[in-house]
């Protein structure tokens, strides 16, 4: 690989994403063993010359020579590019820029519903993204839409539930959103979308652990026993990781409690009707 020397990425340390792809950066040569610096240690100097805000959501390349700063989709061109020019010719193409953009914004200012982290001390310089409610709000719609089609594939290998669909899916994905969201209507709307956000990540997890069974069973016939089985573990996992989250965010254990309530019922529901 095709070296950027004196160049520093100021990466997100308790974003694992940011971690890796800086680490590998480093790794394969693409920047030097400086290439890359935690947010938190930025200089008093670089504070003279980098936007702040902006590299709290778009991670910042300083060019340590000329004292300037790529930002976002621009800066991780730059780093790519210089080894393979031809990514960052097609990456500067506009529609394709465009896309690129989008998709490092729709990551990047839900990274921490993603993957949460606690609060830090007030006096640690913390790389948080600014709350950006159309974001928000585009990934709990994303989430809701693969939860509700993975459950409603994963339903139909279950032969002794009610046949189903997508709707009904969607509409139960949603219901939880709803029925959680009672318990935290008087904590405001950014609370609310960030417990949300979280929720549905945990959501979109289980669909993760639940997507090998859907694919495996394309190829042969897995027992009902063994759906039923996975499915149950996969509910223990996902009531785990969001008791974890609810303690990170500070919120009430009850949170977690109330999620189970809601799926029982629905279960309920669904065998009785």
């Amino acid at each position: 690989m095709k070296t950027l020397e004196n160049q520093t990425l100021l990466y997100d340390e308790d974003c694992p994403l940011c971690q890796t792809y800086t680490t590998g950066f480093i790794k394969t040569g693409m920047l030097d063993k400086n290439g890359k610096k935690p947010f938190a240690n930025l200089t008093d100097e670089e504070h003279s010359f980098v936007d702040f805000k902006r590299a709290s959501n778009e991670i910042a390349l300083v060019d340590n020579k000329n004292k300037t700063v790529l930002y976002g989709i621009d800066s991780l061109l730059k780093v790519i590019g210089n080894s393979f020019p031809w990514i960052e010719k097609v990456g500067n193409v506009p529609p394709v820029k465009y896309f690129l953009k989008k998709l490092y914004s729709f990551i990047s200012y839900n990274r921490k519903v993603i993957i949460p982290n606690k609060k830090a001390n007030d006096t640690v310089l913390q790389c948080v993204p600014s709350f950006n409610y159309k974001y928000r709000i585009i990934y709990i719609i994303f989430a809701l839409l693969l939860t509700a089609l993975t459950l409603y594939n994963y339903s139909k290998l279950i032969p002794n539930l009610p046949i189903g669909n997508f709707s009904r899916e969607l509409i139960i994905a949603f219901g939880q959103i709803v029925f959680q969201s009672m318990f935290l209507l008087k904590l405001g709307s950014r609370t609310l979308l960030n417990y949300t956000g979280n929720l549905m990540t945990v959501s979109l997890a289980g669909s993760i652990l639940l997507t090998p069974v859907l694919l495996l069973n394309q190829f042969i016939n897995i027992p009902e026993i063994i759906i039923l089985a996975w499915f149950a573990i996969t509910a223990l996992l996902m009531f785990i990781e969001h008791f974890r989250r609810i303690k990170i965010l500070e919120l009430s254990t009850a949170l977690s409690f109330t999620w189970v309530i809601y799926r029982v019922i629905v279960l309920l529901v669904i065998l009785n009707f």
